[in-house]
């Protein structure tokens, strides 16, 4: 039977110093072993489903089991618990903004625990609760989208953007880029939040890493005729 205690002796073996040393400048905590995404996709792929291992795997604190058990995890099998406990004790932005929304997102609350992650103090919950709506609306048909919450939240952020911390603002754009790329009846109110926005500054460290401009971002997928095109998932 596959454990986590053996899955953490196959990701140390795969981790490389190049790899910590990338991740570092991005953030990334010690505990980790630096395994590129591409070496954890196999592993996924052969625990696939595996619900307790998975828990158990993102439980360890280390940065790549943490990653790798959202690409396992089954998030509408997940309680509401449980997912509060993923992102109050994500470790950095590639786990508050991609893993723990790739799980929430496909929670039948997921809606409740974005709306409640977005008022959070905590910059990483706060975070991880844009990221998670963002999932939502280019996940979920818009039949099944509450449209005018949508458009409430795409002014809140054209308000509140300014005075929001750096990884809240990031997510806020990349709020705006999903509703303009992924909610048609939505792209005129994305665009102009998207020009009210302009030029989002985050210190991205010493990364060369950019900040996507959401009008030049929704001008090419709607160029592309992919506006309103859903993802199956938001798990990479």
């Amino acid at each position: 039977m596959t454990t986590a205690s053996s899955i953490l002796s196959e990701l140390k073996k795969l981790g490389s110093e190049q790899t910590r040393k990338t991740f570092r400048r991005h953030g990334a905590p010690e505990e980790m072993f630096g395994v590129k995404v591409g070496d954890l996709k196999p592993i996924a792929k052969s625990i696939k489903g595996e619900q307790r291992l998975a828990g158990e795997l993102y439980e360890t604190g280390t940065s790549d089991a943490m990653y790798l058990a959202g690409m396992v995890a089954d998030g509408s099998q997940m309680t509401k618990a449980q997912l509060n406990a993923w992102a109050r004790n994500a470790s950095w932005y590639m786990i508050s903004e991609y893993t723990v929304p790739g799980v929430a997102a496909e929670h039948p609350r997921a809606r409740d625990l974005a709306m409640k992650w977005i008022d959070a103090k905590k910059e990483h919950v706060a975070a991880c609760g844009w990221c998670t709506y963002a999932g939502i609306v280019a996940t979920r048909d818009d039949g099944a989208l509450d449209l005018a919450e949508t458009k409430s939240l795409l002014k809140r952020i054209t308000d509140e953007i300014d005075a929001s911390p750096g990884r809240v603002r990031y997510c806020m754009n990349g709020f705006v880029i999903a509703v303009g790329s992924y909610v048609k009846p939505l792209l005129k109110q994305a665009q102009a939040a998207a020009k009210k926005l302009g030029k989002v500054e985050v210190d991205m460290g010493d990364t060369a890493c950019k900040v996507p401009l959401a009008t030049e971002y929704i001008a090419k997928v709607e160029k592309m005729g992919r506006v309103g095109k859903k993802r199956k998932t938001m798990k990479c």
